[in-house]
């Protein structure tokens, strides 16, 4: 038995209709659409060859039928239409994401927001891979007496910052000298490598100096922060208590621990690193706890280098076309933002 046109046809109509109303799909409920233009009797023998070829699922004898995590993977393989999305849409998305900073982890936290907002569904975004981020500048800003603020800019923007103490008597000149001296030991350099130039520069440039050494420890362990990765930062969890597939609240605390910063959904964002964009469906995804979700990611990059991944987690029946088209959108806008291309400004 194989898939043919009229068959194609009924699945696909099958899940476009439950992924709308999460309600097994009855032969009766497909009749009544124009498009599919078959009785209610051909509708339930193609149902009943789909069912028995693993594309459909009955969950009760008497109810109509749901699609199977083998016609979800038909779906986003060959079924799919991905739009465009809409101008109001895109803007809310370009204008939001890299709204009124610089700092790379207010970027990313703004992003997951939005994600999690345009999808309804929830959003994750892993950090930089500390490979791939290398020190561009270091900043030392004057914020009162006594207290400065590090900024340790990378080629992926504005990494980490960190409030240190700083003698009373420091003076914005001092700061700057020293922003000089640490930006040319540490330009290019990558996360990795800052520790042990911290120990040369402790040497070679700035030996005695009570101010170098409360500097150069917050530098170091900010570059030490950096080089951890496989941190994520989330977004729109909440909205999945919006889906009837999340009313148990069992599910609910497991799925909610499962989407920790340092839970298991950032083992699963680093696995898809690489991949410039992905979908896996249920147990694709490799975990038991997202044993019922699917997982859409796409990469982010700097200049030609990958070097992040940001992802949307939702229920195995979630709008594919729709989420690949917001992600594409994402992707496109923090790529713009990360090489140099300001999103216009909110309206």
């Amino acid at each position: 038995m194989s898939l043919d046109e009229r068959k194609y046809r009924i699945l696909r109509a099958i899940i476009d209709d439950y992924i709308l109303t999460a309600m097994p799909v009855g032969s009766r409920t497909l009749s009544r659409k124009s498009e599919i233009g078959l009785s209610s009797a051909t509708i339930r023998n193609e149902m009943s060859d789909l069912e028995e070829m693993g594309y459909l699922d009955q969950p009760h004898t008497s109810a109509g039928r749901v699609p199977s995590v083998r016609a979800f993977r038909l779906y986003v393989d060959q079924l799919m239409r991905v739009a465009a999305l809409g101008r109001e849409e895109r803007d809310y998305i370009r204008s939001h994401i890299g709204r009124a900073t610089v700092v790379l982890q207010d970027v990313l936290e703004n992003t997951a927001r939005v994600l999690g907002e345009v999808t309804d569904y929830a959003a994750a975004v892993m950090l930089p891979q500390s490979k791939s981020v290398r020190i561009e500048h270091v900043q030392l800003v004057p914020i009162t007496q006594g207290v400065a603020l590090l900024v340790l800019v990378t080629n992926a923007g504005v990494f980490k910052d960190t409030l240190i103490r700083v003698p009373a008597d420091t003076t914005p000149e001092m700061l700057a000298h020293l922003s000089g001296e640490l930006t040319g030991q540490l330009k290019g350099r990558g996360a990795g490598e800052v520790p042990q130039a911290v120990l040369q520069i402790r040497t070679d440039v700035l030996e005695h100096n009570r101010l170098a050494e409360e500097i150069l420890r917050a530098v170091a362990g900010s570059a030490s922060k950096a080089q951890e990765g496989g941190e994520v930062v989330l977004g729109g969890q909440t909205n999945l208590l919006k889906h009837p597939e999340y009313n148990d609240i069992d599910r609910v605390r497991d799925m909610f621990t499962a989407l920790e910063p340092h839970g298991k959904i950032a083992g699963l964002m680093a696995g898809r690193a690489k991949l410039e964009f992905s979908i896996s469906i249920g147990p694709e995804i490799g975990d038991r706890a997202f044993e019922d979700c699917s997982l859409v990611t796409v990469s982010y990059h700097v200049g030609n280098q990958q070097i992040g991944t940001m992802g949307v987690i939702g229920p195995m029946r979630m709008d594919y076309a729709r989420v690949a088209s917001v992600l594409r959108q994402a992707q496109k806008t923090l790529n713009d933002l990360l090489n140099g291309a300001q999103p216009p400004p909110e309206q």
